[in-house]
């Protein structure tokens, strides 16, 4: 048995051709819906990056206990169950956050791993002195500026190194047997970087200043040139992440690889281009569609279905997937489902399902309604974990003086956890303070909130019971308002 898994990082469904988009240049996840399962109703549950992939490697949420940080010793992960059930697991990522402290623990769970550096502000090549920065956006950039200098070609990409050593693993082990291949690349993420020749096939006149890379705020600029520019630059991307998807399907192609290998397409989260006045996902505003529903491909070479799927399908759900794929227990500490008879037959999975951010709103859907609930801010909020990590660094001694030590939980197999005060970023305030009910039939791009009393009274019930089943802490009970309901 063999797989592969292609993923992307904030990749807007709304930009791709089998959802509809009639503007964006994907023939390759065109050419790929045409033989595959293509779900209508995938939804993120931790966001944003680390934590996403903190549910790709467990099988369960990841924003119920903690924020951003790495593996913890006690996580089930996929592909280090693979590797130690003799199947050949490995990663090609220029995921730059996967070689920072908040992250450093997920690729080294692979059999073997290899990165490409130059992505977003890797500090990556060393340029000394005066570096020109365009002013409007500060030295918060200038390791970006000084990356870029180093990628004259597409080949000097890291997107097409990474999608390179793809192609070089498939070259030299089609013919073997019990193998995963991880094909992660950063892209579409900002900043929205690619060759004169995906930017021309959507604009050829911008005359505006220098802007791919628009910050973690409300738009600010106006609609025209600047939010244009931006949604056409990261068209431009997607672009060049279709084409590299296609040689994937060319190898496929070339080896016959569609008789006995898993392929599926995934991402993270999508990304804000000006919807709801926003730029990025993760601000007070992040659990919008744009950036919560998003697309999934998969081919399974068993059923070898294709066509549209409407089973409500998550992130948490692609580890157990995989490891029944090869025949390996699914422990019980995912709670993620197995998607097999969802590819073949559309078989319903759940009746609808939790996403989220750490100590920020928890949304709930069933694919035709959705409701978010914003947390009370007034109680404490806690981060349970044995690594103590931000993204970029160490948790500093002034934030573990207040620390104490939790009981276990039932999935960290008898470890007590560092129970530390946070005051996340995501508890700055929020445009929106009241609970949102959106139908997502009849307001797809969610304009028009309503209010209805039994519909609200029900979805708080499913989140209180999704927050049960996950084994959160008390607190997260209180600071949802659901204390009453358990």
């Amino acid at each position: 048995m063999k797989a592969i898994m292609v993923t992307y990082d904030s990749l807007n469904r709304r930009f791709l051709s089998p959802y509809g988009c009639d503007w964006v240049q994907t023939p390759n996840f065109e050419r790929l819906a045409e033989k595959c399962a293509v779900f209508d109703t995938c939804y993120v549950g931790s966001m944003p990056c680390m934590p996403a992939r903190r549910e790709l490697h467990t099988g369960r949420y990841n924003f119920l206990h903690r924020s951003w940080g790495p593996m913890e010793p006690y996580d089930d992960s996929m592909p280090q169950l693979l590797k130690e059930n003799g199947i050949h697991s490995h990663l090609t990522s220029d995921h730059g956050h996967y070689w920072e402290d908040g992250g450093c623990t997920y690729h080294t769970r692979y059999s073997t791993w290899e990165c490409h550096r130059g992505q977003e502000g890797d500090p990556w090549k060393p340029v000394a002195g005066e570096v020109e920065v365009p002013e409007h956006l500060g030295q918060l950039w200038r390791q970006d500026v000084v990356n870029r200098s180093y990628m004259k070609t597409e080949a000097d990409q890291p997107q097409s190194k990474t999608f390179g050593a793809g192609l070089e693993f498939l070259d030299v082990n089609h013919d073997a047997d019990n193998w995963f291949l991880h094909v992660e690349t950063f892209d579409p993420h900002e900043p929205f970087f690619s060759m004169p020749e995906y930017r021309e096939l959507y604009e050829q006149d911008y005359d505006g200043p220098f802007f791919d890379w628009p910050g973690y705020h409300p738009v600010k600029e106006e609609e025209k040139p600047y939010v244009e520019h931006v949604r056409n630059m990261y068209a431009a991307l997607v672009t060049m992440c279709d084409r590299n998807l296609g040689k994937i399907l060319d190898k496929m192609d070339e080896y016959g690889l569609w008789e006995d290998t898993l392929l599926i397409v995934n991402t993270d989260h999508g990304f804000f281009l000006g919807e709801h006045g926003w730029w990025a996902k993760s601000n007070p505003m992040n659990l919008y569609e744009e950036v919560a529903h998003t697309p999934l491909l998969i081919y399974d070479p068993r059923s070898r279905a294709a066509g549209r799927r409407s089973a409500l399908v998550q992130t948490i759900d692609l580890a157990p997937t995989v490891l029944e794929y090869f025949g390996v227990p699914v422990p019980e500490s995912m709670l993620g489902k197995v998607l097999k008879d969802a590819v073949a037959s559309d078989a319903p999975v759940r009746e609808t399902c939790i996403y989220g951010v750490h100590g920020g709103p928890v949304a709930c859907t069933d694919g035709t309604y959705t409701y978010i609930l914003p947390p009370d801010k007034r109680e404490q909020l806690y981060e349970y974990t044995l690594m103590p990590t931000h993204m970029r660094a160490m948790f500093s001694p002034e934030e573990l003086r207040d620390m104490s030590l939790s009981q276990p939980f039932p999935f960290t197999k008898g470890c007590p956890l560092m129970k530390i005060p946070a005051d996340p970023f995501y508890n700055r305030p929020a445009l929106e303070e009241q609970t949102l009910l959106f139908d997502l039939k009849q307001d797809p791009w969610q304009e028009r909130p309503f209010r209805e009393e039994k519909l609200e009274a029900r979805f708080r019930r499913e989140i209180a019971r999704h927050l049960q089943e996950n084994d959160a802490p008390e607190e997260q009970l209180v600071r949802m308002g659901l204390k009453d309901l358990c």
